[in-house]
Order: C-alpha cells, then sequence, then structure tokens
C-alpha cells in the first residue's frame, strides 16, 4: 500500500456501489470518506483531509467535474480518479484537461482503482495494459453519449441513431461489454 494515497475521498451517487468500495478499500488500508453529492464532498474533504479522491462523473446536481474543480482548488496535491459507467474518449479528455490524474469506466474494483492512482500518467501505457476496444463496447459508450446527450429519453436517442425505439430499449438492458 502507497503510504500517499492512505486517506481516500469517495463521491458516488449509488449508495450500494459506494458503499462496497469504501468497505474494499478499507479492507486493504485505506482510511475513507463518502458523499453522495458533489455539494456533500467538499465537507468530507475538509474532515479527512485526502491524500485522493475517486469521483464519479454523473452526480445528482452539480456534476463530477464541477467537484473536481471544487476540489482540486482547495487541494492542488490531491489525485483524483474519475469514474463513469458511460465512458467516452471526449468525457475522459475533459476530466484530466481538468485536472484529473487517471479516468476509468465503471464497474472499477478497488484493485484498479489504487493500480490507476498508484500509475503516474506521464508514462507511457505497456502492451499488457493496452487492449483494444472491442466493436460492441464502441457500440455501447456511443449510444450511452447519445442517451446522455438527449437526457435519457429513449426516443429521441433511437431517432438520433436512427434506430427503432424498441431495438434500442433490447440494446439499453443488456449488460455493458467489458473491452
Amino acid at each position: 500500500m502507497n503510504p500517499d494515497l492512505q486517506r481516500i475521498l469517495l463521491v458516488d451517487d449509488e449508495t450500494i456501489y459506494l458503499n462496497r468500495l469504501a468497505k474494499a478499500l478499507r479492507d486493504r488500508g485505506c482510511t475513507v470518506a463518502t458523499a453522495e453529492s458533489a455539494e456533500t464532498a467538499p465537507a468530507a474533504a475538509a474532515e479527512l483531509k485526502p491524500q485522493a479522491a475517486v469521483l464519479d462523473l454523473k452526480l445528482p446536481g452539480a456534476s463530477g467535474l464541477a467537484c473536481l474543480r471544487e476540489l482540486r482548488a482547495a487541494w492542488p496535491e490531491l489525485r483524483v480518479l474519475m469514474l463513469t459507467g458511460y465512458g467516452s474518449i471526449a468525457t475522459a479528455m475533459e476530466a484530466v484537461r481538468q485536472g484529473a490524474w487517471d479516468y476509468l469506466t465503471k464497474p472499477a474494483d478497488a484493485d484498479q482503482i489504487l493500480a490507476a492512482l498508484e500509475r503516474d500518467p506521464t508514462q507511457p501505457l505497456n502492451e499488457a495494459e493496452i487492449a483494444p476496444t472491442s466493436l460492441d463496447r464502441m457500440e455501447w459508450e456511443h449510444i450511452q453519449r447519445v442517451l446522455n446527450d438527449n437526457d435519457g429519453n429513449v426516443t429521441q436517442t433511437a431517432a438520433a441513431l436512427g434506430l427503432h425505439r424498441r431495438s434500442l430499449q433490447r440494446k439499453l438492458r443488456k449488460e455493458p461489454p467489458q473491452s
């Protein structure tokens, strides 16, 4: 365990995921504070004085990017890892541009999160860490991005994608492909 990463703030609105991840990190020797919104994160951070933060990109109210900016303003050395259930290159680049240490798509487990926080983002990934994205995963990410752009409206998303609404609903019921 990296001694520079023992105090971690978790911010996610999915309570079950948040609690499971907090327990897994505690089991690995971390001190963890949790918050379920960007608005409650600064108070939790002020109490913990974290060395790292793991933020969900899509939060109720203010976004994870807004939370990232606020936390980085208060703690410039804070390593912030962004998590999201619908990853895209555009959101990853925006998060890193605004000061995120790294970026992972959900579901990410405690070991993946700790590895991402310990990895130096200025160093290139080795070939074992670079896996080509499958066509199914790329399709799923594109659908999620367009769905997000349409504020979750399935009918508008189906029209934008040129799909029948029922076909899109079947695709949305499936679990996201792993890679």
